[in-house]
């Protein structure tokens, strides 16, 4: 059976806003995901819906190939404000890397998604509102982390085929029965 979802008024929106925040400090994601879509239905470009949004999707980061990386990735684009936009890119980066690396994942794969975020924290800290240091410590957060890893050695380079290499050729022992 299909459900037409209802829909709730512009009124509403700031009580809908204060539960699924609510619901976040609960550690239920999937119910403030929930408040966040019906906001967003009446408002589609309610920062502090989209905010809230990407931060349950990441709530709900296992450190598996089902994590909604994309989903929450486009909450975060859609944020007007670029300092905002930026810190919380970071975020999304650091707490898939923080699941990865508790659910084993290799060093060089946790290792380039620490790396991401400092980028994005080092972007949103040259625009940072006066007195708002978060982006510098979520950075420090990730330094902490990864001195935590073991050193990653970047691999071997592997040689290419020239031109002139040819395949090894081994006596088959069919040819050898058809000669004779």
């Amino acid at each position: 059976m299909e459900f037409k979802l209802k829909t709730i008024s512009q009124d509403g929106i700031t009580e809908a806003i204060s539960k699924a925040e609510h619901y976040r400090h609960l550690h239920e994601p999937e119910e403030s995901e929930s408040i966040c879509h019906d906001i967003l239905a009446v408002d589609p470009e309610n920062q502090t819906a989209l905010r809230i949004l990407g931060l349950a999707i990441t709530d709900e980061f296992t450190g598996e190939v089902s994590d909604r990386y994309s989903e929450a990735e486009s909450a975060f684009q859609r944020l007007t404000d670029t300092y905002e936009r930026q810190y919380y890119m970071g975020l999304l980066c650091e707490r898939l890397a923080k699941k990865q690396m508790r659910a084993g994942r290799p060093p060089h794969a946790v290792t380039a998604l620490f790396h991401e975020a400092m980028r994005y924290f080092e972007a949103a800290e040259k625009i940072h509102p006066p007195k708002n240091d978060d982006a510098i410590l979520r950075w420090n957060r990730c330094a902490r982390l990864l001195e935590k890893l073991p050193k990653v050695t970047p691999p071997e380079p592997h040689e290419a085929f020239e031109d002139h290499d040819t395949a090894p050729v081994a006596a088959s022992p069919w040819s050898a029965k058809s000669s004779k």
